[in-house]
């Protein structure tokens, strides 16, 4: 049985571009490729008929953060009632790590939307989040 490892972290987004513009700009990430896709397989594997979108990839170190954005009506499950789709703008959070994140605090943008300055946590871990433009929470954090 071949093992697991990580590849990448999926967001879908609403505006691509300006996404991208803020994992780019913003925290830095290097934008590694855009591309599109679609077609009758990939609307199989992500069980939305018709599905096609558009993809950039993100340097985040040991893996990459995908962005993506879906042609589709790009209402949000909360909006609709329904199960949450792959093709709506909702997720988790992203975890990124950074050597010295009260730096990190420092150097962001004055409109970066934060949920507090950074933090050390009763485990040691020193954090803070930010919102990126589609309200997805981004943890930075030093181990």
């Amino acid at each position: 049985m071949s093992e697991y490892t990580a590849h990448h972290v999926g967001v879908t987004v609403s505006d691509l571009d300006r996404a991208v513009s803020f994992y780019r700009d913003t925290l830095g990430l290097e934008l590694l490729s855009r591309f599109e896709v679609g077609g009758e397989a990939f609307a199989t594997g992500v069980a939305v008929p018709g599905a096609r979108a558009e993809f950039a990839h993100l340097d985040a170190g040991t893996v990459r953060l995908e962005l993506v954005s879906y042609d589709s009506t790009g209402e949000s499950a909360t909006e609709t009632g329904s199960e949450p789709r792959i093709d709506v703008s909702e997720t988790s959070h992203i975890g990124l790590t950074v050597d010295d994140v009260h730096a990190r605090y420092r150097e962001l943008p004055a409109d970066a939307e934060t949920l507090s300055e950074p933090q050390t946590t009763e485990s040691g871990t020193t954090i803070f989040f930010i919102r990126d433009p589609e309200q997805n929470l981004v943890e930075i954090l030093s181990p």
